[in-house]
């Protein structure tokens, strides 16, 4: 063999080695965008390189295969299911109490799924290999709730901290935890009843109303009295 045929081998292995070497790292990156979705594009933004974020998101996903994650039994999918919908209740007349509430009880299905809860970047990381497109909402529910802890947290935004916790919780659960609300039973006194909208199951906000504090005095946020069912009786 001369030596242009062995520089010609040498040149084409080379060149093959290259190719499936660009072809595996294709691949990977394919995979890792797949998996991590937006969390792909934020890591790539704060590191340095796109090696480095590659490196960072393939380290969370073998400390996530260290877990021992637990799928929620049909009991505990209604429990968390009806402890949120009696959060949400609670946030007309209580609204900064309710999103530190919703922080909580997020955390503890967290803790149920087999997560570690001890540091919020942790939860964060170990949550992203297989909840990462709700992530935006968990951490912007966390800073709501951080600045509602000082006091800085106007209505609107504890409203919409109870939204993104909703997201993250209902990915955690398997399902909407807000179930369709049964029509009330009409009592006779009551002769004009106001109408009730079923409550529907999807990860869309709520419609304002539905989310809005009362006022004081049995007036709404407008300053409109509400208007009180009497007995023919008592007029």
């Amino acid at each position: 063999m001369s030596p242009t045929q062995i520089i010609v081998i040498v040149i084409a292995v080379l060149v093959v080695v290259a190719v499936a070497v660009a072809v595996r790292s294709m691949a990977r990156r394919r995979s890792l965008r797949n998996r991590f979705g937006p969390e792909y594009d934020r890591m790539v933004a704060e590191r340095d390189s796109r090696a480095a974020a590659e490196r960072e998101l393939r380290e969370r996903e073998r400390r996530h295969s260290e877990l021992s994650l637990t799928p929620l039994s049909p009991d505990s999918r209604a429990r968390y299911a009806a402890a949120w919908e009696e959060l949400q209740a609670r946030f007309i007349d209580s609204p900064a109490d309710t999103v530190g509430d919703a922080d909580e009880l997020v955390t503890r299905l967290i803790a149920e799924r087999g997560y570690p809860t001890g540091d919020f970047f942790d939860q964060i990381a170990h949550l992203s290999v297989e909840h990462a497109r709700t992530l935006t909402h968990y951490r912007d529910a966390h800073e709501i709730h951080l600045r509602n802890a000082q006091g800085e947290a106007g209505t609107e935004e504890l409203r919409q901290a109870v939204v993104h916790y909703r997201a993250l919780f209902a990915d955690l659960l398997g399902e909407e935890p807000v179930r369709p609300r049964l029509p009330e039973q009409r009592r006779p006194e009551e002769a004009h009843p106001e109408p009730r909208e079923p409550q529907e199951a999807h990860l869309e906000p709520r419609e304002p109303q539905d989310l809005e504090p009362r006022g004081p005095e049995g007036k709404d946020p407008g300053g409109r009295r509400l208007e009180q069912s009497h007995d023919a009786t008592n007029r």
